[in-house]
């Protein structure tokens, strides 16, 4: 699989992301193991979770995808092989608390959250840490601080800014510049093919869609790239049992919907695999980050991160309106 070159140290990632959401939480471990094997297999290293996957299903805690992936890399031995991102932000503070229970990005916080994933990761570092959300009830000179404390400390490598829209990432970097510590150097947005109905509430709480500006800043921005999550809608795409959502019942849908078919025929792919080969085709560096539950799903998956569109097949694609 092909690398791209991420942060200030240049670290090489695949270009394909393995979203770890649903790992050791929705599936089971023995499923689990496979999709990771395989990914590894086909050149991937780059795996994404948080400290609070998946706290929401029946039972769950938000340890389940941490621990997974702790279990998953001591029995291969392969943590220097990897880079593993986490996040901290969204782990409820309260027992069976929700996202209006969101934990604060205070300096205290992130470095007691950062540990406690450690700890269920069985490493001594994550090459990535990020915030999962923007978090406007602590100051951000205090955030920026808590989280050059973990850089500072050798626990992470990097830091990345998921759900922020990109003024507030550059207003963070202006912060890290002026006081000499770490920066942002990647986002984390939701982000597809296809549009969302201008201004239309997303129904999955916590999520920011990356705006035309977020991928410009990127795009300008050296060393930065931006991690698209919800890359196939969830299935939406190939399975016709799973509705798009009103907030895609809009006329560009169709239109969009017709240009991807046709560069379906042309190139003898799925619509999944279009998708994907659209979104890394992008002049901002984008790296799809992409949850499966099958290692079918993951092999076409990367198969479509390979997938090359000639110029006119991705101008007609991004011009379908």
């Amino acid at each position: 699989m092909e690398r791209i070159a991420l942060g200030p140290d240049r670290i090489g990632v695949s270009r394909l992301c393995l979203g770890a959401m649903a790992l050791g939480g929705v599936q089971d471990e023995a499923t689990s193991f496979a999709i990771l094997d395989r990914f590894v297999a086909l050149g991937g290293n780059f795996i994404d979770t948080a400290n609070c996957y998946m706290f929401w299903i029946d039972g769950g805690t938000g340890d389940e995808s941490e621990l997974l992936l702790g279990r998953w890399m001591a029995s291969r031995g392969n943590r220097d092989d990897l880079v593993v991102a986490t996040k901290v932000g969204r782990r409820p503070t309260v027992p069976g608390g929700g996202l209006d229970h969101s934990e604060p990005l205070t300096p205290g916080r992130i470095g007691e959250q950062l540990d406690a994933s450690l700890a269920r990761l069985g490493t001594d570092r994550v090459d990535l840490f990020w915030s999962h959300r923007d978090d406007r009830d602590t100051p951000l000179e205090a955030t920026v601080a808590g989280f050059d404390a973990a850089v500072a400390s050798g626990k992470a490598l990097a830091v990345g800014a998921s759900n922020h829209t990109a003024w507030r990432v550059e207003r963070a970097r202006q912060v890290a510049a002026a006081q000499g510590r770490a920066a942002y150097t990647a986002m984390q947005n939701r982000y597809s093919y296809l549009k969302p109905r201008p201004e239309a509430p997303l129904p999955e709480g916590g999520h920011v869609h990356a705006a035309p500006t977020d991928l410009d800043f990127v795009a300008g921005t050296p060393g930065m790239a931006i991690l698209t999550y919800s890359a196939l809608l969830s299935g939406a795409y190939a399975n016709a049992a799973k509705p798009l959502g009103e907030h895609y019942d809009h006329p560009g849908t169709a239109a969009r919907l017709a240009a991807l078919d046709a560069v379906c025929a042309e190139t003898g792919a799925t619509r999944n695999q279009v998708v994907l080969a659209w979104l890394v085709g992008h002049e901002a560096p984008v790296v799809p980050l992409v949850g499966v539950s099958s290692v079918a799903q993951l092999e076409e998956a990367v198969a479509g991160v390979a997938l090359k569109l000639d110029a006119d097949q991705w101008r007609r694609l991004s011009e379908a309106a």
